[in-house]
């Protein structure tokens, strides 16, 4: 394995993918964590020409504030009565931050910080709000456990080094941060290089293999160089916290546990990364999604238990809903968005909890 730090020291090529029996996010598996994905809206300021159809919209489709901070109330009671008092909130669009009520929302989960165990928040954003934005936005924040942004950097819109300056501001300001780039095959060498810029400013890049029309495999066209790079490229590193500390380099940052069926663990940067495996089946698993997590959807306002659940919606932002009594059976093929991938689940019949004082696991 090269000793360059493109590339992690840590081989992922050895996980055991047909022997894993548990799969989860870390911070998931370790703390009583409840998890909301939540689509504040469609709309978008940029119209990348790559962008999925569905992905954006030209029309202003926001829900209420008052609804929003309603429906963040009501997430949080129906988690708690499950035993879940830590939060985690990733917020996403179109863009997020074109939302009027964006900074009152995140002012008001913020104000919880004194009845919550724990609490942190996540936004996807293209970065296009200016510097003047994002200090209110640390501000908002600023009580929180742990802060993060996935920034998508398009080139079409996007000036290379603001897009950069925006960052290091932010991770000045205990903000984590990585960029998003999705590496077309036909492209992969510039989107190489962009991510180099970033990468040896000291920002983290994800790199997102292009899925197919249907979402449910990576396109073909990659070269098994490229595969390799996608495979083992760009480590997430805590440059946040090195560049706090005004240290140069920092060991690798490892969000996802992995153990086998001899009960070993295994571990990965980051859940973008199962697809380059092709792992993303889970169907037939225990999954606590839609009992210890959610996601909300625009522009029709279904709140499900995951992305790219088959399953019914649990309810709807407007009229209502309930989450899982208990965890459940995995029913969808392919796994497709990270945000899933990463929700803790097991094997049907694995002798291993998924959260602490996990109670649907102590009863079998």
């Amino acid at each position: 394995m090269s000793d360059d730090l493109n590339f992690s020291d840590y081989d992922f090529t050895k996980i055991p993918f047909d022997r894993l029996v548990r799969v989860g996010q870390r911070s998931l598996l370790g703390k009583d964590l409840f998890c909301v994905s939540w689509l504040l809206g469609r709309f978008c300021n940029y119209r990348c020409t790559y962008c999925w159809p569905y992905g954006r919209s030209d029309k202003k489709d926001h829900r209420p504030t008052e609804l929003v901070l309603s429906t963040l109330d009501e997430i949080k009671r129906q988690a708690r009565d499950r035993g879940f008092n830590s939060f985690h909130f990733s917020f996403s669009g179109g863009e997020p931050t074109l939302h009027p009520g964006y900074l009152k929302i995140l002012h008001h989960y913020n104000d919880d910080i004194k009845n919550c165990n724990y609490q942190s928040v996540h936004m996807t954003t293209n970065l296009s709000a200016g510097i003047g934005w994002f200090k209110k936005y640390v501000v908002a924040t600023k009580d929180l456990h742990r802060v993060s942004i996935t920034a998508s950097f398009h080139k079409e819109f996007a000036n290379q080094e603001q897009f950069r300056d925006k960052l290091i501001f932010l991770q000045e300001n205990k903000v984590q941060t990585t960029i998003n780039m999705v590496m077309v095959p036909e492209r992969f060498e510039l989107l190489w290089e962009d991510a180099l810029f970033f990468h040896e400013a000291g920002l983290n890049v994800t790199l997102k293999p292009q899925s197919n029309k249907t979402a449910t495999k990576i396109v073909e066209g990659y070269t098994e160089g490229q595969l390799d790079r996608l495979q083992q490229g760009m480590p997430q590193r805590d440059y946040t916290t090195a560049r706090l500390k005004k240290k140069k380099q920092a060991p690798p940052l490892m969000q996802v546990e992995f153990i086998d069926d001899k009960g070993n663990p295994w571990y990965m940067d980051q859940a973008e990364r199962f697809n380059c495996y092709d792992f993303n089946n889970f169907k037939g698993w225990e999954c606590s999604a839609g009992y210890r997590s959610i996601i909300i959807r625009e522009p029709d306002g279904s709140i499900k238990r995951s992305y790219s659940c088959n399953d019914e919606p649990l309810g709807n932002i407007e009229t209502g809903f309930n989450l899982f009594p208990t965890p459940k059976l995995c029913m969808t093929p392919h796994c497709v968005s990270s945000a899933d991938s990463k929700i803790p689940k097991r094997k049907l019949g694995t002798k291993l909890p998924l959260w602490p004082g996990d109670k649907t696991f102590e009863a079998r």
